[in-house]
């Protein structure tokens, strides 16, 4: 199984979503900054690298999880995606695909734009790091029913 976490940028609730389901940050309390800042890829997407699957590490169900962002082109950019994986051998029913666009808080975006767009990392990271932690939680719930589903799926097949 291939389980993509995709959101806008692939620097933030895509890797935050992903870190939760590795374990990289923890799903029973809300992480502090310096958790964040330890995380592979959180706030490095750079524009080149978007539509661009990034492997983030295997799961305890053996599933590979990775990130993508695709900006606005998700109609174009999921269609591609599943056809280059089905031209590979690969199932589309071996595909999970996650929005990991939960409902942020508007500082978390205007810091992605600081630090993505302008590159001002430095004002930035901390204000998608603050953002984020305020609405953790949905993170938490939203990666808790994909491991739900993938689990049902599993028993499945």
């Amino acid at each position: 199984m291939k389980l993509f976490y995709c959101c806008y940028g692939g620097a933030h609730t895509s890797v935050t979503c992903a870190s939760i389901h590795l374990g990289y940050l923890p799903c029973d309390r809300v992480p502090d900054a310096c958790e964040f800042r330890k995380v592979p890829f959180y706030d490095k997407m750079d524009h080149h690298e978007l539509g661009t699957p990034v492997f983030m590490g295997k799961d305890e169900l053996g599933c590979d999880v990775y990130i993508i962002g695709m900006k606005n082109a998700r109609q174009l950019v999921i269609p591609a995606m599943k056809s280059y994986l089905n031209s590979c051998g690969i199932d589309q029913k071996d595909l999970f695909l996650v929005n990991a666009l939960v409902k942020l808080h508007p500082i978390t975006s205007m810091g992605g734009v600081a630090s993505r767009k302008f590159g001002i990392l430095v004002l930035g990271r901390p204000m998608t790091i603050w953002g984020i932690r305020r609405t953790y939680p949905k993170f938490v719930e939203l990666v808790s029913n994909v491991k739900e589903n993938l689990r049902c799926r599993q028993e499945l097949s």
